[in-house]
């Protein structure tokens, strides 16, 4: 069940972050064939979002219905520890002008993207959309994590005063085609694919952070462009929703997936137990979108979802995000 979104074919959507992985599979995925018809996809070369004359010509030249908000500064552990600051400060701004901006353009929805990460560090399990403020996020990323709360904080205050129909998803760990592939700025699948991949290259052991063991829920870039979709057809509440797959992999077990499909020895992988591995688990709750009519099937097998991954990275390589 994916709701009325055909209708979304005739309005005029606005894509912040546009040429990113989400982006690219709002583009280009399957959720209509061929992409989006009427949709814009801005990228940073397009407008600096920190700066709020850029934002606002942004919106005079574009005049959107709809704005799916994907823009955001985003990086793993390593980057969210050594620029917290950095990290806070262009989230805050890039939130802070994109929705002032669809406020005083009157634009009808906006959704904006948040992470499983703005959850209290210490919490009871499953993450539950109600907890969200309910306690200090891991101090791994708390400069993202504190930017990305109040990026929901500022959509309830603005349905609150104004009236704008503003809603927020919580998302897992993301991946898919056209991920960043950096060392320093990726997440923990897109890393682990260009190591490995590079590794069996070069004939080298691949080094891991930790000791694998953390679990993570992954959710496939090309089923939560369907699922944003479907939520502006489908969702209008002020909480926040919980949107990504909800099944745990171990790190090492994924590491070991992408080793038997990219056809690379397991047996190579160093792991690293010096280094920091993030949180242990963060489980979350997608009932709230399930209630809504969105069916488990309709996400895709992970061994799928990551096939197509590494088939593309393979395919793409070494012209991909990420990679000078």
């Amino acid at each position: 069940m994916r709701g009325g979104i055909d209708m979304l074919k005739e309005e005029k959507i606005l894509v912040t972050g546009g040429t990113g992985m989400v982006g690219y599979s709002l583009k280009w995925g399957h959720v209509y064939g061929n992409g989006i018809p009427n949709a814009t996809f801005i990228s940073s070369k397009d407008y600096d979002l920190k700066e709020k004359e850029q934002v606002e010509a942004m919106f005079v030249k574009y005049k959107p219905k709809y704005v799916i908000h994907l823009a955001a500064r985003v990086g793993g552990v390593k980057a969210n520890t050594d620029y917290v600051a950095d990290f806070y400060y262009d989230n805050i701004m890039i939130n802070t002008n994109v929705l002032h901006a669809a406020k005083n353009h009157k634009v009808e929805k906006l959704v904006s993207l948040l992470s499983t990460c703005v959850y209290p560090d210490n919490i009871t399990y499953p993450l539950l959309e109600r907890n969200i403020h309910n306690g200090s996020p891991h101090d791994s990323n708390f400069g993202y994590a504190y930017a990305k709360r109040m990026l929901e904080v500022q959509s309830r205050a603005y349905r609150q005063q104004y009236g704008c129909n503003f809603i927020t998803v919580v998302l897992n760990n993301l991946f898919g085609e056209n991920d960043n592939f950096d060392y320093e700025n990726s997440h923990v699948i897109p890393a682990m694919i260009r190591k490995i991949y590079e590794a069996k290259q070069s004939g080298s052991i691949v080094k891991l952070w930790g000791d694998g063991s953390p679990l993570r829920e992954f959710t496939y870039s090309g089923d939560l462009a369907e699922v944003l979709l479907f939520l502006l057809e489908n969702y209008d509440d002020p909480s926040p929703i919980n949107i990504g797959q909800t099944t745990e992999h171990s790190i090492k077990e994924t590491a070991e997936l992408v080793c038997k499909i990219l056809e690379y020895d397991k047996n190579n992988i160093f792991w690293d137990t010096s280094k920091p591995m993030g949180q242990m688990r963060k489980p979350s709750d997608n009932s709230k979108l399930m209630n809504l009519g969105w069916e488990k099937e309709q996400f895709t097998d992970f061994r799928v979802s990551l096939e197509k991954t590494c088939g593309w990275f393979v395919d793409n390589y070494p012209s991909v995000r990420g990679i000078k």
